[in-house]
C-alpha cells in the first residue's frame, strides 16, 4: 500500500472517471460522513419494499382477521452481519472491480463494538480484511499509529490486519492493556474474540514506551481479562536482563474477586524469632460471601491465626467479622524463665442494614472484644498497642409512624489496664414522641394556648455485669449483676411570644428503679470505709420539678470602619436565658451521713451510689437558673472572592458563655458553680474548644467547701476557684497541590467509583494500615502538610480512701506531617508526647521514594512498645503488589 494521493488530476480523462464514479455511488453518502453503511454491492441497492404478501387466513366479515406477512430477501453469502461505519479527513478511494476502499488521513472504521483508527485503512470486501498502517512525516515522526478498541481491550500496533467475519487478525509491534497489565509483543495473533498468541513478548505494569521493568518471554498466550501463560520467562530492569529464569509464567489478570493463595511477608525479631506473616488463602464462596484466612508463624513456636469472613446483600445488609487467636511465645526479659507464653483472642464484628431494606426498622452491630492483653502482643502497630479501651454495641431499633420508638441493645466495655469488664445486656429504651392531647386533627385558625400542651414518655431499662477478667465465671457474674430502670414524663407548653421573649413552662416527673441498696460506714479497726450491707431487692425513687423558662436574643453591630479597613462590620449576638424552677426533696430518705476518717468528719452519700442510673440529688430547690451565650461574627472585604460584592462572612468566636443557678430556699451553698465554655475556629484553620467549672465558695485546709464566697473576707475580688477544666486545640496546615487539575481529577475519580460506604471496622482497618505504613500513602502532589493536636484536662477529685482531695491532670500532644525532600523523595513523622510521664510514647518516621511504576517505603518506629524497622520495594500495581522486596525487624519491650 502507498500513501500517494489518488485525487491529484492531471488529465482530462480523469474527469470522466470521476463522473462515472459519482454516478455509481450516487446512493452513497460522502466519505466525510461517518454514518455510511457498507454492504455487498449485489445487495446494497436492492429494493425490499416491493415484496409479495400472502394472507394465511381468508377474510370474513363476521370474524376477526389475522394476517401473516412473509418477506423473502436474498442475501449475498459474503455479506457482513453488521454495518460498517467509516470516515477519513483527506480522501477516500473506491476500487469497484476489486471491491476495495482506501481511507487516507485520520481514517476510522467502526463495526459492532470494534473501532479502528489509523493514518490509512484499506477495506477489502471479498476477503473481509482490514489493513491499517501509519506513515512518517519529513522529520521521521510517526503519524497515525493504528489503534484498535474492542469491548474493554485496547491495542496499539505498527500494522494491523483484521478479518471482520472470523474475528481473527495479525499485528506487528503491538502494545495492549489487560487490566493493570501492559503486554508488548513483536507479533500478536488473534485467533478468536478472547484468545491471543504473542511472539517475543514482555509483560509489565509500567505504562511507558520503554518500561522500567518487564518480564520477557519468547512465546505467550493471553485469554482476554482472565490470564496470561508463557514459556520460560525472566525479569529485566531498565532493559538489563536479570539472570533468574523460570520454566513458565502464570499471570492472573481476571477482574473482580477470585480465590487464591495470599503470599507471606518475611519478618525477624529478637523476641519472636524469624517469621512469615500474612500467609493464607482467600476464598470466594458466592456473590454474597467470602472468607480470608491468614496466619503468622514464628520460629520460637508462636503463631497467630486470623479468620475474616465478609458478607453482603445489595440493598439489604453487609458486614464483616474478624476472629483472631494469638499463641504468643517470646523470649523473657527475666532469668526465671526462658520464654513468656500467652494465649489471647479477639473478636471483631461489624454489621449494618440498608435503611431501604425495612423502613422503620434497623439493626447494627459493632463488636470489639477479647483478651485484655491481646493488643499488647500485636506486632508493628504502635497505635493498637496503646489502645487500652475496648467497646462493643449491638442494637435493634423499631419505629411506629414516628410516634413510638423501641431500641434494644447490648453493650460491652473493658479496660486493658485494670482488666475490668462491663457488660450491659439487655438494654431497652422505649420513647413516646411528644403528642398534643388537646389539639384537634384538623386545625382551624390560630391554635389556642392549651392546644400546645405536649406530653412525652422516656423509659429505659438496663442490666449490667461488672467483673474482672481473672474472675470471669458464672458465680462472679451472678454476684455482680444488677439491673435498673428509669422513667421520665416531660410535660411542656409553648406559649405565644411576648414580643422578642419566648416563654416555655414545663413539668417533669421521673422515677428510678433499683435492684440494690448499700450502706457504708467507717471501720476503725482497718481505718477505712467499708460497705456494711448490700441489700438486693426492688427499690424505687422519685423526683418531680416545675419550671418556666424565658429566652431572647440581642444583636449589636459595629460598622464604623475606614474605607481602607479589611473589616466591613462586626456583629455580636447575645442570647440570655433565665428560668424559674422548683423541685421538692423527694430523695431525702435515700441519703445519709457516714464517717470517713478517725477525726469524725462525715460526708453525705446515697444508698444508690454506683447504680446504673445513679441517685437523684437531695435537697429542695426553688430558685433561678441563668446563663448567657455569645457569638461574634465579622464581615471582611475579600480581594480573591468577588461573590456577594466581595464581602465574606467569618466567625471570630463560635460561642462563649456560662450557666449557673441560685437556690432561694436552700439554707447554705445557694449559688451553684459556674459552667464556663468557649469554642472557636481561628482563621478557619485552628479549632479551639475549652471549658471549666468555677466554684464560688472557699475551702478549708483539708479541701472541703465552706459556706463562704471567695470574694468575701477581703483580699480583693476573687470570682471563685476553678475545680476542673479542659482545652483542646487542633489544626491542619498543608501547601497547595503542585498540580491542582490532577488533584481535582483524583477527587472526582474517587467519587465516580461508586463504592458502598465502608463499615466502621473497614475504616479502622484501613486507618491502622495507613498508620503502620505511612510512606505507602505519600502524596507527592502535596509538597508539605502538618497536623497538630493538643489536649489538656484536670479536675479536683475526692481520694479513693476518702482522705482529702487531689488534682488529677493529663496533657498530651500529637504531631504528624510530611514534606517533599525532592520531587521524588518524601519524608514524614508521627509522634505522641505525654506530659504527665514527660516522655515520648510513640514515634514513627517514614521515607518514601517515587519510582513511577514502583515505590520504596521505609518505616522506622524507634520509640514505643514495639520498636520496628521496615523497608519495602514493590510495584504500585495491585496485580504485582506481592512481588516485593521486604525486610522487617521489630523488638518487643515488656
Amino acid at each position: 500500500m502507498t500513501n500517494g494521493r489518488k485525487n491529484s488530476l492531471k488529465q482530462s480523462s480523469a474527469w470522466i472517471l470521476f463522473v462515472s464514479l459519482l454516478l455509481i455511488t450516487s446512493n452513497l453518502r460522502a466519505n466525510y460522513n461517518s454514518d455510511y453503511y457498507f454492504y455487498n454491492s449485489l445487495t446494497a441497492f436492492q429494493d425490499t419494499s416491493k415484496v409479495p404478501k400472502s394472507d394465511t387466513i381468508p377474510q370474513r366479515k363476521d370474524s376477526l382477521i389475522t394476517k401473516t406477512d412473509t418477506f423473502s430477501i436474498r442475501m449475498s453469502k459474503d455479506s457482513l452481519d453488521a454495518p460498517v461505519n467509516y470516515a477519513a479527513s483527506d480522501s477516500m478511494v473506491m476500487e469497484v472491480k476489486t471491491k476495495k476502499i482506501i481511507l487516507y488521513s485520520k481514517a476510522s472504521v467502526k463495526q459492532k463494538d470494534m473501532e479502528l483508527t489509523a493514518d490509512s485503512i484499506e477495506l477489502d470486501q471479498p476477503s473481509n480484511m482490514v489493513i491499517a498502517v501509519f506513515r512518517r512525516d519529513s522529520t521521521g515522526k510517526m503519524i497515525g499509529r493504528p489503534k484498535m478498541v474492542q469491548a474493554d481491550t485496547k491495542m496499539e500496533s505498527d500494522l494491523i490486519r483484521y478479518n471482520f467475519k472470523t474475528q481473527r487478525g495479525l499485528t506487528k509491534s503491538t502494545t495492549t492493556a489487560q487490566g493493570e497489565m501492559f503486554v508488548h509483543g513483536e507479533t500478536i495473533k488473534k485467533i478468536n474474540e478472547t484468545d491471543y498468541y504473542a511472539l517475543r513478548g514482555q509483560m509489565t505494569t509500567c505504562n511507558l514506551d520503554t518500561p522500567h521493568f518487564a518480564f520477557r518471554t519468547k512465546k505467550m498466550k493471553l485469554v482476554n481479562k482472565k490470564l496470561a501463560v508463557s514459556g520460560p520467562i525472566h525479569p529485566e530492569f531498565e532493559g538489563v536482563p536479570v539472570p533468574i529464569y523460570l520454566p513458565f509464567g502464570f499471570f492472573p489478570i481476571s477482574q473482580g474477586r477470585h480465590s487464591g493463595l495470599l503470599p507471606p511477608q518475611f519478618a525477624a525479631s529478637e523476641q519472636f524469632g524469624i517469621g512469615l506473616e500474612g500467609l493464607g488463602y482467600y476464598k470466594v464462596l458466592n456473590d454474597n460471601f467470602d472468607v480470608t484466612l491468614r496466619t503468622n508463624i514464628y520460629s520460637y513456636g508462636g503463631y497467630n491465626v486470623y479468620l475474616s469472613p465478609t458478607y453482603r446483600k445489595r440493598y439489604r445488609y453487609n458486614g464483616s467479622m474478624n476472629l483472631s487467636f494469638q499463641n504468643t511465645r517470646i523470649l523473657s526479659n527475666t532469668a526465671k524463665q526462658e520464654y513468656t507464653t500467652s494465649q489471647t483472642f479477639n473478636i471483631n464484628w461489624s454489621h449494618s442494614v440498608d435503611s431501604r431494606a425495612r423502613p422503620g426498622t434497623s439493626f447494627s452491630a459493632n463488636v470489639n472484644a477479647g483478651s485484655t492483653k491481646y493488643n499488647q502482643y500485636v506486632a508493628n502497630n504502635p497505635t493498637l498497642n496503646f489502645q487500652n479501651q475496648l467497646s462493643s454495641s449491638i442494637s435493634y431499633q423499631k419505629n411506629w409512624d414516628n410516634k413510638f420508638n423501641l431500641t434494644l441493645s447490648a453493650n460491652h466495655s473493658q479496660n486493658n489496664v485494670s482488666t475490668l469488664i462491663n457488660m450491659s445486656l439487655p438494654t431497652a429504651a422505649f420513647t413516646v414522641n411528644t403528642f398534643y392531647p388537646f389539639q384537634p386533627k384538623e386545625m382551624i385558625g390560630s391554635p389556642k394556648w392549651y392546644q400546645k400542651l405536649g406530653i412525652g414518655l422516656n423509659t429505659n431499662f438496663a442490666n449490667q455485669i461488672s467483673v474482672y477478667e481473672r474472675d470471669f465465671n458464672v458465680s462472679k457474674i451472678l454476684d455482680t449483676m444488677q439491673w435498673g430502670a428509669q422513667h421520665n414524663i416531660p410535660i411542656q407548653l409553648s406559649l405565644p411570644p411576648l414580643g422578642p421573649i419566648q416563654i416555655a413552662p414545663g413539668i417533669s416527673y421521673s422515677e428510678k428503679w433499683y435492684s440494690r441498696k448499700i450502706v457504708k460506714a467507717f471501720n476503725p479497726g482497718k481505718n477505712k470505709v467499708d460497705t456494711l450491707t448490700a441489700q438486693n431487692g426492688f427499690f424505687q425513687a422519685r423526683d418531680i420539678s416545675f419550671s418556666v423558662g424565658m429566652n431572647t436574643a440581642l444583636f449589636g453591630k459595629f460598622d464604623r470602619f475606614g474605607k481602607n479597613s479589611k473589616f466591613e462590620a462586626i456583629r455580636h449576638v447575645v442570647r440570655p436565658n433565665i428560668s424559674l424552677s422548683y423541685k421538692p426533696d423527694l430523695a431525702a430518705k435515700d441519703w445519709y451521713d457516714f464517717v470517713v476518717d478517725s477525726t469524725g468528719r462525715t460526708i453525705r452519700a446515697s444508698h444508690y451510689e454506683g447504680s446504673i442510673y445513679g441517685p437523684f440529688s437531695e435537697g429542695v430547690f426553688g430558685g433561678i437558673g441563668f446563663g448567657i451565650d455569645n457569638n461574634i461574627e465579622a464581615k471582611i472585604r475579600s480581594k480573591k472572592d468577588t461573590a456577594n460584592g466581595g464581602i465574606k462572612k467569618i466567625r471570630l468566636i463560635d460561642g462563649f458563655g456560662f450557666n449557673s443557678s441560685y437556690n432561694l430556699v436552700a439554707d447554705s451553698f445557694k449559688l451553684a458553680p459556674f459552667s464556663l465554655y468557649a469554642r472557636s475556629t481561628l482563621f478557619e484553620k485552628i479549632n479551639i474548644t475549652a471549658g471549666a467549672v468555677l466554684d464560688p465558695y472557699q475551702v478549708d485546709s483539708s479541701g472541703y467547701r465552706m459556706d463562704k464566697y471567695m470574694w468575701s473576707g477581703g483580699g480583693g475580688f476573687k470570682p471563685g476557684r476553678i475545680t476542673s477544666g479542659s482545652v483542646s486545640i487542633s489544626t491542619t496546615f498543608q501547601s497547595k497541590p503542585k498540580d491542582e487539575k490532577k488533584a481535582k481529577e483524583q477527587e472526582d475519580a474517587e467519587k465516580d467509583l461508586g463504592l458502598p460506604p465502608l463499615t466502621l471496622e473497614e475504616q479502622q482497618a484501613q486507618l491502622e494500615y495507613a498508620r503502620r505504613n505511612p510512606s505507602e500513602f505519600a502524596d507527592f502532589n502535596i509538597p508539605w502538610s502538618v497536623n497538630l493536636s493538643f489536649s489538656y484536662n484536670f479536675s479536683r477529685q475526692f481520694r479513693p480512701d476518702y482522705k482529702g482531695w487531689e488534682t488529677v491532670s493529663n496533657a498530651s500532644i500529637n504531631v504528624n506531617g510530611d514534606f517533599n525532600l525532592t520531587p521524588r523523595w518524601k519524608m514524614g513523622a508521627s509522634s505522641y508526647y505525654d506530659f504527665k510521664s514527660s516522655s515520648i510514647q510513640s514515634l514513627t518516621l517514614s521515607l518514601s521514594r517515587e519510582m513511577h511504576c514502583w515505590q520504596m517505603s521505609i518505616n522506622v518506629t524507634p520509640v514505643g512498645l514495639y520498636r520496628t524497622f521496615n523497608i519495602t520495594i514493590n510495584p504500585k500495581s495491585g496485580l504485582l503488589r506481592d512481588l516485593k522486596i521486604n525486610r522487617t525487624r521489630f523488638f518487643y519491650g515488656q
